[in-house]
């Protein structure tokens, strides 16, 4: 897959994504308008994976603060006034849309748009043991100063790259 797959996602894809959302992340459900928000307090971060003319996955991400992990199924109100990194809230693939690369579109796509906002690390909460692969992605688990993560899970851990 490359960034030509990843397309902006609208207003009405928001369905999709909670559909998805609910199917991939049953124990970390979120409502669809906190994903809603998420998408219109930062649309150029969130984008929409296709295949053929079908959803297959999606990926949220805002400007945020380093070592502060938003609260799960909660709502931001707002992004931060001075952000120093870029959030990757969640990147999602359904099981026909994995396997060439997509989460590593999708990071390289956020990359270009944190430098195209002076921003110097991008930022993520990994989940159900997914340490390894956001590793080969370029993320480092971070133990000190690293947020309190208790509404992601008992395997969750913040991890960071630097640009």
């Amino acid at each position: 897959m490359t960034n030509a797959d990843w397309k902006p996602l609208e207003a009405g894809d928001i369905p999709d994504v909670f559909a998805i959302a609910g199917r991939l992340h049953p124990e970390l459900p979120e409502r669809l308008e906190v994903l809603a928000e998420k998408r219109r307090l930062f649309p150029d971060g969130c984008r929409k994976l296709m295949a053929v003319e079908a959803i297959v996955g999606y990926g949220l991400a805002h400007p945020w603060r380093l070592n502060a992990a938003p609260k799960l199924n909660a709502f931001m109100e707002r992004l931060p006034a001075t952000p120093d990194c870029l959030y990757l809230h969640d990147v999602a693939v359904l099981p026909e849309g994995r396997g060439r690369g997509a989460a590593g579109a999708y990071v390289a796509y956020l990359e270009g748009l944190a430098r195209s906002l002076g921003l110097k690390h991008l930022a993520l909460v990994s989940v159900y043991g997914t340490v390894p692969f956001w590793e080969k992605l370029g993320f480092k688990a971070v133990s000190a100063g690293a947020p309190p993560l208790p509404s992601y899970g008992p395997t969750a851990a913040y991890m960071l790259k630097p640009l």
